[in-house]
């Protein structure tokens, strides 16, 4: 999205899978600069750039980098060559947070695998807090667009218990509070914070979740349209809360999930 005025970009913070994905691809096709933060294997990577060269001819500019969005170093760097590369007036008008970095361990279970407090601040501090800390870095390296929108990633487990689910659903309930929180400490800034809370979507992220296949079986038959969530219904949300229409709209946990949480 550009006019005389510079260029809007969108930067996605686990884009190369996934919600992030199919959220750049969607924001691409919309005329927004797409920025993608991932961290991928080597071996991982061909697939991944046949994905991004399909981005880049849609974006009005594109850049990315393979580096772990939680590390305070890495993030420093990226915001500092984003800052040499804007042209004038260029601004961050969407964050968008699809960090999946957590631990899936059961809270009891034999000596030396039950879940940690090291593993619960490993989450938090990817899933959570690194949200916060990339809104914080953006606005001191004054790249902020006026009308900025925050978007984040939760799910049911916000509230339901799932085995092996705990340090995630901690972290999800954190992003939640801090993304009410900023939404109204920000809101002089013209920032805007919200949460999207996605049905089951078979991703890569969920594959590792312990009985997938149940869960994915289960949200299929409790959804009213029979199927589950795929990642273009997200990124069709997150399109829509990007939109002038929505610049109201702060501080919520919006659901995008066809239904799947009403039974």
């Amino acid at each position: 999205m550009s006019d005389s005025s510079g260029n809007k970009w969108a930067i996605i913070l686990g884009g190369s899978r996934g919600l992030g994905l199919a959220t750049a691809i969607k924001l691409a096709k919309h005329g927004y600069a797409i920025c993608i933060v991932h961290r991928d294997r080597r071996s991982e990577m061909e697939a991944i750039e046949e994905q991004f060269s399909e981005i880049k001819k849609d974006a009005v500019d594109f850049c990315v980098f393979n580096a772990d969005a939680v590390n305070k170093e890495k993030r420093a760097e990226i915001i500092s060559q984003l800052r040499n590369s804007f042209r004038k007036n260029d601004t961050v008008k969407l964050l968008i947070h699809s960090i999946a970095k957590g631990s899936l361990k059961p809270m009891g279970a034999a000596r030396g695998e039950s879940l940690s407090t090291e593993d619960f601040e490993i989450t938090f501090r990817a899933m959570a807090l690194s949200l916060y800390d990339w809104v914080q870095s953006l606005i001191s390296a004054e790249l902020t667009d006026p009308d900025m929108r925050i978007i984040s990633f939760t799910s049911e487990g916000n509230t339901r218990a799932m085995p092996c689910y705990a340090a995630v659903s901690v972290a999800k309930v954190a992003l939640e509070a801090i993304t009410r929180s900023m939404a109204v400490e920000f809101a002089p800034l013209g920032i805007k914070a919200n949460c999207i809370q996605a049905g089951v979507t078979e991703t890569s992220s969920f594959a590792m979740i312990p009985n997938s296949d149940k869960i994915r079986d289960n949200a299929i038959k409790r959804n009213p349209s029979g199927r589950i969530t795929s990642p273009e219904d997200v990124a069709n949300t997150v399109f829509m809360l990007s939109l002038d229409e929505a610049k109201w709209i702060t501080g919520s946990i919006i659901k995008a999930d066809g239904g799947e949480s009403l039974r």
